[in-house]
């Protein structure tokens, strides 16, 4: 067998959420995998250190997860597709460098598998607590993307679909899953090769001397040059015109960069934005949830259909950008919204702001460790029909 022939391992098999994602990235053409191990995580990196080699990448363990981040920048303005992983206290030494692949618009992928915090928090167990941080953590104006699987099947097709949308808008694109879902092993189906759609960057057509690297298209997006191809640029975090040069004092240069950097994820939104709807036609109530959350939300959004109760489900699977538009619309014709979340209360905060008072929006909190019990949710419901 070929190293070819083994980078797609086509057919059925049995792996946990965080076997699914590494071979998801090999699945979308990842050649470049620098990270440092931090459980729940680790076993992607394992992963990855024993296939990348087999396809032709290369896995670096790097001395911290400041150095990750950095590392999966450099080797994509290289040419290769990369990717790194890690959870809590690691997720917070990457958010300087995530803003600089942001301000950077450099196409990378980062997975956090979710566990309880704060600090080290429950190293071994599950949360939902990083969903804030993932829009807000780093400093200044941005749009992020960030992507919840609820299986090692979604593991594995979400993978790809986050590759293909950061090198689409040439921008991190975050995997926001969670140590249930990182651990939990289920038959997950990979198909052949020429049925998985790739994206891939654009490059610049024009000549190295007429080359300006942060010149949009008109979908915002600027084509690429890859380093060492003849085209000289200028690669900086400060506030930079098209030709990559600084220009720290000039405001009418950031307004115009910090815009288009925003504008490139919120005005394709539509092409970004991705959620799945159960029993929604008819409900008065609304559960809204994501991750494993979701998981549990959907046992429970089955168990009050079957008691004739009109109960509905929006599972998210991009959370950022937020589907604004279609939770308004959904606010409009229920009565409660539930928001049940391993966390004390992160993503409703963004529902209240939405629904801004079409329904009422009601929180299931959970300070994380395990997943809701099983009575919980439905409790809500019960409460939320009288």
């Amino acid at each position: 067998m070929t190293s070819k022939d083994r980078e797609v391992l086509t057919g059925d098999h049995y792996w946990d959420g965080d076997t699914a994602c590494a071979e998801g990235g090999l699945a979308a053409g990842c050649k470049f995998f620098g990270g440092y191990p931090i459980t729940p995580s680790t076993e992607i990196a394992e992963r990855m250190a024993e296939r990348l080699p087999e396809v032709g990448g290369v896995f670096i363990q790097m001395e911290d997860e400041l150095a990750s981040m950095n590392s999966i920048l450099g080797a994509s303005w290289a040419g290769a597709k990369s990717m790194s992983c890690t959870s809590g206290p690691g997720f917070s030494l990457m958010m300087e460098n995530l803003g600089l692949g942001i301000m950077l618009e450099t196409p990378t992928v980062l997975v956090n598998v979710q566990r309880g915090g704060p600090s080290t928090g429950l190293p071994t167990l599950v949360g939902q607590q990083d969903m804030m941080q993932a829009k807000w953590g780093s400093h200044g104006d941005y749009e992020i993307i960030a992507i919840c699987p609820t299986s090692p099947q979604e593991c594995f097709d979400y993978t790809i679909l986050a590759f293909n949308l950061s090198e689409k808008y040439r921008t991190p694109v975050l995997i926001m899953t969670d140590e249930a879902v990182g651990h939990m092993t289920e038959r997950v189906k990979i198909p052949s090769p020429d049925q998985i759609k790739l994206v891939n960057r654009k490059l610049t057509t024009v000549p190295p001397e007429e080359y300006l690297p942060y010149k949009p298209d008109d979908d915002l997006v600027p084509p690429m040059a890859i380093a060492g191809t003849g085209y000289r640029y200028h690669v900086t975090g400060l506030t930079h015109n098209e030709k990559g040069y600084p220009e720290t004092t000039n405001i009418k240069t950031q307004d115009t960069l910090v815009r288009r950097l925003m504008d490139k994820i919120r005005k394709n939104a539509d092409d970004i934005l991705r959620w799945e709807e159960f029993g929604t036609e008819d409900c008065d109530v609304l559960l809204i949830s994501y991750g494993i959350s979701a998981r549990i939300a959907m046992s429970a959004q089955r168990l009050a259909r079957e008691e004739g109760s009109k109960v509905g489900l929006m599972k998210l699977i991009t959370v950022w950008p937020f589907p604004e538009k279609r939770v308004r619309e959904l606010a409009e014709s229920v009565k409660t919204i539930l928001v049940p979340e391993i966390n004390m209360g992160q993503i409703v905060r963004e529902v209240e702001r939405v629904v801004a008072g079409r329904a009422e929006v009601v929180s299931i909190p959970h300070a994380g460790g395990h997943v809701h019990p099983p009575d919980e949710i439905p409790r809500f419901i019960r409460e939320a029909l009288k």
